[in-house]
């Protein structure tokens, strides 16, 4: 069976304003590949032509420009970079220019310094730019040449420059290789250089020539300051023997007697401060590096007389020089360079085919598959042909024949929309994704945040991989071992290098403000939250339902840092206290303000909106929130150029309002996403931000973390069909679909007239069909019933029941009804049928009298602390879990409702004590 990954281990072609290319050309391109990878050609071309070869509109160069403020988070381009790459390919080979952005390019900068072989996309630190490779004219190395963009184009899997002195590079690349053509221009001196000592941060390395061969290793690291390191093999043939070869040194002067060179390099980009150690040091900018050309490099010049082009085949692996070889005989075979980027153009249409729109105008379309190209680079390959592959506990593990190990997780990023993105489209490779990150944690001993190569990083906060691994389970990408990722994932819930704070987390059910270890002590709530959530979600599809039930109350933890005054998420003390608090403040956030992060609990909306008033009050607030769409951190507003405010959009589909949630996603993805270099108006963040761009042009949004449920805004294009590459099909029609035309007027889920502004996850898992009519109107109505809304997910039962509560002696829980004001005591007492002992165990986990709730008093922790009846705020302190033999535990203080001194005369008042199984804590639900 060939698959994609086979495809794509091939090879692929475009321009920032790729022509249209012949239908004869493309079928014939794609019939050569196909048969050189043994597939036969009659079905897979007429699938690739039915989609108008989706390549030719990604503009690989949208990012490389600032396209909005640098508010300090990365800065405000996307960092992408416009080299060639396979889907998730290992090796990406792509300019590097002399001002520094963190993907290696700024479009703005008209010099070239090399052409590295590893880069990441979008990230808000640097690393990679191994090895570049740099052609010269002349018999010394060079710091940098000049070029125009006009000499320049990029496409899926091909890049070519014309340096202002006619020397032409083209590049493209199969999963684990890549293959250069560099044409001199006529009687020059034909000359390449090759670093093995150079990277954007501090790096080291080994180089060897043979007659007409490269072969080496450099060894780097340092993503944002951290201490991961990595090694990269590498091996370069070319198409002649060198006429001349010697090593080069940082003083740019060559030794043609020596064959071998070993040296090192300093880093000269600033690092990021994005881990809790690194706050407070200065930010990284766009920077202009060391010109000087060479660290530790080999020099060599070719004989162009008769043949003024010399390819080159590169191989590189991250095991063994050997391994490096392999993969490129593996890949390339004896290919030309023509077929190889055929091939590699062949692999991205199967990819990005599988989202296939008709109508629409060329700037939607090209934002679509652009933002879908930049979905689909990382994680990247990270095992070898063989399977092999360097493990976090630096030895050699080997895959499964037919996996692929995994590299490069952003996770605080990508758990948001990526992962499900590509679990959609390509849910087995998603499943090796989800797998490796567990082989992660299994030889490094915990989940890491952000991972490059083969080390963890600490970069950002949070729990992120548990989500990426529970969301991709839950779009159909199951096969991976899920109880070892789940035992796995609870484990390192209490490792302090998976999860800063735990132990304060554990114990008072949020971080505490004060924690050296934690950054933004409030975000980091937040984000182990959605955690729990997911981690329940998993736990529940595999059948673990104790896990299920512990995990889904731990994510209701927000309520322990909603404060019912300000009706705000606000950073709190050990002491249960709220320090001083104003909705701008960075303080005890990450990369945004509070609030930004108030809206940060995408599972449970219902229980926060109710908590903040109900809906109307949450309309205003989002109305509010939504008068600008990228106000950055320090302004009350949407900041959509970073990843904590990218679910609020959804948020109205929760309020009644799903009509705003249509309005906004589509100015947002009209606005804030441009086909253009400066399209990205922040980080891309290895496709988190391209993949939200993707699923607003859908029309639908993976918002609860964890699950595969959908939330509706409407469908930019008047058909779409997604091809999930498992067999499951979506199929999307929109006939009247415009910019303008963004309002649901009516909508048919498989051919079913329906009101919900969502879908459940039986819809991504079957595949169906969804017929809307648009209008450029509001349909105030349509969705905005309570029933309609989408579903939150919180601990109560639904619906609520009600009835007396019976303890000891037989005695009835009594809100004593002589006190209307908040703080009446809430007691034993003789049952007497009265509205004082009806008790309603409602949705959100809370247990309600009198129009008010059960409520520990001041949130206190401490054995004794009498409960109350108060208004019902949201807050933690009246959560109750019901659990198996009667006790009611208050989650926050992980101590049980309790009869003092098992005291049953009436109008003894209550109070929470350590759980103890005793007669005093055993209470009979209605």
């Amino acid at each position: 069976m060939t698959t994609l990954s086979t495809i794509r281990a091939r090879s692929l072609q475009t321009t920032p304003h790729p022509p249209q290319e012949a239908p004869v050309r493309a079928l014939l391109a794609l019939a050569l590949t196909l048969s050189v990878i043994g597939v036969p050609a009659s079905a897979t071309a007429a699938e690739a032509l039915a989609i108008d070869d989706p390549a030719q509109y990604v503009n690989a160069f949208v990012g490389t420009r600032p396209g909005g403020p640098d508010f300090g988070h990365g800065g405000g381009g996307g960092n992408t970079f416009p080299g060639a790459d396979a889907p998730f390919g290992m090796l990406q080979w792509s300019p590097d220019t002399v001002t520094h952005q963190h993907g290696g390019y700024d479009y703005d900068d008209n010099r070239i310094r090399g052409f590295s072989l590893t880069h990441l996309s979008g990230p808000g630190c640097s690393d990679f730019g191994n090895i570049p490779f740099m052609p010269v004219l002349g018999s010394s190395p060079v710091s940098y040449s000049t070029f125009t963009h006009a000499g320049e184009s990029a496409s899926p899997g091909y890049y070519s420059v014309q340096f202002d002195n006619g020397l032409r590079t083209e590049l493209t690349t199969t999963a684990r290789s890549g293959m250069g053509r560099f044409t001199y221009p006529a009687g020059q001196r034909a000359s390449l250089s090759v670093d093995v000592a150079k990277a954007f941060n501090a790096a080291s390395g080994s180089l060897t020539i043979g007659t007409d061969t490269l072969s080496g290793y450099t060894d780097g690291g340092g993503f944002c300051g951290a201490g991961n390191r990595y090694r990269l093999y590498f091996h370069a043939a070319f198409d002649r023997p060198f006429a001349t070869a010697g090593v080069a040194t940082a003083d740019g002067k060559v030794d043609l007697s020596r064959k071998s060179i070993e040296g090192d390099s300093a880093g000269t980009v600033p690092p990021a401060p994005k881990t809790a150690e690194r706050q407070g040091k200065a930010r990284a900018t766009a920077s202009t590096e060391d010109v000087r050309p060479l660290a530790a490099a080999a020099l060599v010049s070719f004989d162009t007389g008769t043949q003024r082009s010399v390819t080159v085949r590169v191989g590189i692996s991250f095991v063994s020089l050997d391994g490096a070889k392999a993969n490129l005989a593996a890949e390339q075979g004896s290919r030309t360079f023509d077929e190889v980027r055929a091939g590699a153009r062949t692999a991205w249409n199967d990819l990005l085919g599988r989202v296939s729109v008709t109508g629409g105008t060329d700037t939607q379309r090209r934002n679509l598959y652009t933002s879908l190209y930049h979905s689909l680079l990382h994680p990247n390959v990270f095992s070898d042909a063989d399977g092999r592959y360097i493990g976090f506990d630096k030895q050699i593990h080997t895959v499964p024949a037919g996996r692929a190990q995994y590299a490069n997780f952003s996770g605080w990023d990508v758990y948001r929309s990526q992962a499900a993105l590509i679990a959609l489209l390509a849910p087995k490779e998603a499943a090796d994704i989800a797998q490796s990150a567990i082989n992660q944690a299994a030889y490094g001993g915990y989940f890491d945040r952000w991972t490059v190569a083969n080390g963890g990083t600490g970069v950002m906060n949070g729990d992120p991989l548990a989500i990426i691994i529970s969301t991709m389970h839950a779009f159909g990408a199951t096969g991976f071992d899920a109880a070892d990722g789940l035992r796995r994932i609870v484990a390192g819930t209490k490792d302090v290098r998976q999860r800063q704070g735990w132990l304060q987390y554990d114990t008072y059910g949020y971080v505490p403000t004060g924690l050296g270890d934690v950054w933004g002590s409030a975000s980091t709530t937040l984000e182990y939250t959605s955690a729990d959530f997911a981690i329940s979600q998993l736990a529940r599809r595999i059948g673990d339902n104790a896990t299920a039930d512990t995990f889904l109350r731990r994510a209701q933890n927000w309520r322990n840092l909603f404060e019912s005054g300000s009706r705000y998420i606000q950073p709190r003390n050990a002491d249960t206290t709220f320090p001083p608090f104003s909705p701008l403040q960075q303080n005890e956030y990450v990369e945004g303000n509070a609030a930004q992060y108030t809206w940060m609990v995408p599972f449970n909306h219902r229980g926060l909106f109710d908590a903040m008033g109900g809906n109307a009050a949450v309309l205003t607030r989002l109305d509010d929130f939504f008068t600008e769409l990228n106000g950055g951190p320090n302004k009350a507003k949407a900041y959509l150029g970073n990843e904590p405010t990218l679910n609020t959009p959804w948020a109205y589909a929760y309020a009644g309002a799903p009509y705003k949630t249509q309005d906004i996603v589509r100015r947002a993805l009209t606005t804030i996403f441009k086909p253009t270099p400066d399209g990205l108006v922040g980080n891309d963040d290895l496709g988190q931000m391209s993949s939200w761009a993707v699923w607003a042009a859908l029309g639908m949004y993976p918002q609860v973390p964890g699950r595969a449920d959908l939330v509706l805004a409407s469908p930019q294009f008047p058909s779409t069909t997604i091809t999930r590459g498992n067999g499951k099909v979506i199929t999307i029609t929109a006939p009247e679909a415009s910019d303008t035309a963004k309002y649901v007027q009516s909508l048919r889920v498989n051919g079913q007239t329906s009101t919900r502004p969502w879908l459940p996850e039986s819809f991504a898992a079957n595949g169906g069909t969804l017929d809307f009519t648009l209008g450029s109107a509001p349909n105030t109505g349509w969705g905005g019933a309570a029933a309609d809304a989408a579903p939150s997910y919180d601990v109560g039962p639904t619906p609520a029941r009600s009835g007396a509560i019976t303890g000891p002696a037989s005695k009835c829980l009594d809100a004593e009804p002589s006190t209307a004001a908040n703080g009446a005591v809430v007691r034993l007492w003789d049952c007497n049928g009265t509205p004082a002992q009806q008790w309603t165990l409602a949705s959100d986990g809370s247990l309600r009298a009198l129009g008010r709730c059960l409520d520990v008093a001041q949130s206190g922790r401490a054995n004794g602390t009498k409960v109350q009846l108060w208004d019902c705020n949201g807050t933690g302190a009246q959560q109750w879990w019901p659990k198996a033999g009667g006790a009611l535990v208050n989650p926050p203080s992980g101590r049980c409702l309790d009869v003092p001194g098992s005291n049953t005369a009436n109008g003894i008042q209550l109070q929470i004590y350590d759980c103890n199984a005793t007669g005093a804590q055993v209470w009979r639900l209605p």
